[in-house]
């Protein structure tokens, strides 16, 4: 099982959210670039990035601090927050060198634009599916709607997808843990494999996922984001990597 480190942003710096609240924020010192050079000195091949700005405005709004990132990295990198046409997502690909695409909102408001955009861009593109009480979530996770995660998720399972995001909401950002009965739920619904994210607070956590994940009966948890705790300091990159690997 895979690590990866997230990136949030606003404003053109690196933040985090609790629960996704714009008004619960803590900033970290750091610039977007230099936090991406320690993550991939600690072990990294992925790192997941958020335009929070984009998220909540409805088009990317820190397109000079991916690039700074992209620039200065040679591991991989994914980027979601705002992408809602496909020039945005062209852009991204093929202007900016991300590497893969995060399609969240549209999936619901312009699910064709998925379609496109896979088939375009087979294997760039992830679904990101962010869930309160089982139930998706969009527009920066500000509206709730009456769609079941693992309903939508089985919607796009012809595309070529690289991955599901699957995000507890009401975990992230909390240090509490993951919700292990969600995410089991959701592997076993989706075609795709599954990335964990949201409440990883110890490395207990991270060995709930990797046991989580060998006792599933069908599906895949292959990766896990962490956003919080490593910049909390509530363990290194290389210990996250570590358990995952155990």
């Amino acid at each position: 099982m895979d690590i990866i480190p997230a990136i949030d942003l606003r404003g053109g710096q690196v933040v985090r959210l609790l629960r996704g609240e714009y008004d619960k924020e803590t900033v970290y010192p750091k610039q977007p670039d230099e936090m991406a050079q320690l993550w991939q000195q600690g072990g990294a091949n992925l790192i997941h990035i958020v335009d929070l700005d984009g998220a909540r405005d409805g088009a990317m709004q820190n397109a000079d601090a991916v690039k700074s990132i992209t620039k200065n990295v040679s591991i991989k990198t994914e980027l979601g927050g705002g992408l809602r046409d496909m020039e945005s997502i062209e852009h991204l690909l093929t202007n900016l060198g991300v590497s893969r695409a995060i399609l969240g909102s549209v999936l619901l408001e312009k699910p064709e634009l998925a379609t496109e955009a896979a088939t375009k861009f087979p294997n760039q593109i992830v679904l990101g599916i962010d869930a309160r009480n089982g139930m998706v979530a969009t527009r920066g996770w500000r509206e709730d709607s009456a769609v079941k995660a693992t309903d939508l998720v089985k919607e796009f399972a012809s595309l070529p997808i690289a991955e599901v995001i699957y995000t507890d909401i009401a975990r992230d950002g909390t240090l509490e843990g993951p919700n292990l009965e969600a995410t089991a739920e959701m592997a076993n619904a989706s075609p795709f494999p599954i990335v964990a994210s949201g409440g990883i607070g110890d490395l207990s956590h991270i060995a709930s996922l990797v046991q989580c994940a060998k006792s599933l009966t069908k599906g895949s948890i292959s990766s896990i984001i962490i956003g919080k705790a490593l910049y909390e300091n509530k363990f290194t990159l290389e210990e996250a990597i570590n358990m995952a690997q155990s």
